[in-house]
């Protein structure tokens, strides 16, 4: 397997990457997906692509270092997802692996994602991974004023 950060413009961000990421988030287009990345970029926003040895990829995550006053500095991941056909192959536990060394080169204390209620398959991964349940996340739908 290779692990490949990617850049925004990069073509396999479109062709490699984002495929297996609508597994997750089948609500991006490519235009959205470029645009978020555009702005989320000078945020923090990064897009690492694991590609199999026959040259598919087959992982895709979006992480960020951030500096906040409960953790100080963590690695947090927006976005972990393997794709159907090779899940269950350490593809997962490749990517995990290789953020855990970012956040460590980073200088982060911790490493965190969040993972909504309904895929307790992910849960059952990241528990075996050795990650904690440590809080919960609450959200509320905003909704933008069309005037």
């Amino acid at each position: 397997m290779k692990i490949l950060d990617l850049e925004p413009g990069d073509v396999r961000l479109a062709d490699d990457l984002l495929p297996v990421l609508r597994e997750l988030r089948p609500h991006l287009t490519e235009d959205l997906f470029r645009e978020v990345y555009g702005k989320g970029h000078a945020q923090g926003l990064r897009f690492t692509a694991c590609y199999d040895d026959e040259g598919v990829c087959v992982g895709a995550a979006g992480w960020r270092v951030v500096d906040n006053t409960s953790q100080i500095r963590k690695l947090y991941v927006d976005d972990l997802v393997t794709a159907e056909r090779a899940r269950s192959t350490g593809v997962g536990r490749r990517l995990l692996g290789y953020l855990e060394q970012r956040a460590q080169e980073a200088g982060c204390l911790e490493f965190s994602l969040d993972s909504g209620t309904h895929r307790t398959d992910a849960h059952r991964f990241y528990l075996r991974e050795r990650l904690a349940i440590v809080a919960f996340s609450f959200t509320k739908r905003l909704v933008r004023d069309q005037g």
